[in-house]
């Protein structure tokens, strides 16, 4: 037959001369898994996920306008404007009859409506008033630290930029809304962080040793958890002394909270524990003495990060949305400190939201924080699960 070697005649072949590198032939045929660290795996899984990449930038942006609170406000947490009270958003212009002006917004007037007893805002659309950005506005102490006066955006000369409107008092719910995040999401971390502290460490506790703790753990997480959360959330804030200081019923409510929530936390770290203790490496790394808690944090606990990460992203909107009831219900965290449920306190009388709906506003942040943070938690998890 055409093409084949005469009978006898050996083989062509050819015989690579390069050592053996298992590491370079992984990577040759496209894997980079072999030489890339947990956390970058954990990455390129995460990068893939769209909507959680786009959650984790938005929560990053809030908390980093919460920090920067006093600057990006248009105006102080407790300025007022008593000439415009519950004055409707304004809106933002680029262009005035044809011709590019830049952001602007037109000056408007106030009239008493004698008959529906409300005040009415007219817009004077020959009175642009440009806005400015980078001056100097209301003095304020940056993170209660830095003195300082300068602005994102200020309204314009001898006029206001209510983008969002005004409350009873004529204070700018924006301005409030961005001061407010401080203290919204900051309970959350906190609360979060305690009670994952006390869910890990008690429930960990309870897996690893059994016995009579496990015994203990467990009647006193069914007697935490046949209490109905709200009515004991409300007995636990209403007996914080009016005298206290604000510092001192934020710190009160984070603890409330941080001490309600670890209780799911715990029973899920205690069964999972008690399904690995028995696994090959922890009775390994048991006879090579390492310490309980040693096996408990460096070789237990990783085998279920996954679940740890949703269980916290599920977390910080339920301690977001505890303490925003809480404040709503006016038995939560009190003026002069701002939060959002603080300010969803201007809502409620349903007189006030058929006249002024632009009270609502606050709910928005909310929504969008906890929307994002559920996000983020399944693309975490998917992220830190091995077996995804």
């Amino acid at each position: 037959m055409i093409g084949l070697p005469p009978p006898g005649a050996p083989l062509p072949h050819s015989v690579s001369q390069a050592p053996f590198d298992p590491v370079a032939d992984q990577a040759a045929e496209g894997g980079k898994l072999a030489e890339a660290s947990q956390l970058r795996i954990m990455w390129w899984k995460f990068r893939r996920h769209r909507i959680a990449l786009l959650s984790a930038v938005f929560l990053v942006l809030i908390y980093l306008s919460a920090i920067f609170a006093e600057f990006l406000a248009p105006y102080g947490l407790h300025s007022r404007d008593t000439a415009n009270i519950y004055a409707p958003p304004q809106r933002v212009h680029l262009f005035h009859e044809g011709s590019f002006v830049g952001p602007f917004v037109y000056g408007r007037s106030m009239t008493l409506d004698m008959e529906n007893l409300r005040r009415v805002y007219t817009e004077d659309r020959s009175n642009p008033q440009k806005l400015r950005f980078f001056c100097r506005g209301d003095e304020y102490l940056l993170m209660g630290l830095v003195p300082g006066q300068r602005h994102l955006v200020c309204p314009p000369e001898n006029g206001t930029v209510f983008l969002l409107g005004t409350d009873r008092l004529g204070r700018d719910i924006l301005s409030r809304i961005i001061h407010g995040a401080r203290i919204s999401l900051t309970i959350g971390i906190l609360g979060v962080a305690m009670s994952f502290v006390l869910g890990i460490v008690i429930g960990g506790l309870a897996g690893y040793y059994g016995g009579w703790i496990d015994a203990i753990v467990q009647r006193m997480i069914e007697v935490l958890q046949s209490i109905p959360s709200i009515p004991l959330w409300m007995a636990l804030a209403a007996i914080m002394p009016v005298t206290w200081s604000p510092l001192l019923v934020y710190a009160g409510i984070t603890v409330i909270l941080g001490m309600l929530d670890w209780t799911g936390l715990a029973r899920a770290v205690r069964s999972k524990l008690l399904a690995l203790r028995e696994e090959d490496y922890v009775q390994a790394a048991q006879i090579l003495g390492a310490s309980p808690g040693r096996i408990i944090g460096r070789h237990l606990v990783p085998g279920f990060m996954s679940h740890l990460v949703a269980s916290a992203t599920l977390t910080i909107p339920g301690m977001i949305l505890g303490e925003t009831a809480l404040s709503f219900l006016g038995l939560g965290l009190r003026p002069p400190i701002t939060s959002w449920g603080i300010l969803l306190t201007e809502a409620r009388s349903v007189n006030t939201l058929a006249l002024y709906p632009w009270l609502l506003f606050p709910v928005i942040p909310v929504t969008l924080v906890i929307l994002a943070f559920n996000f983020l938690g399944d693309g975490l998890r998917d992220a830190a699960d091995p077996l995804r």
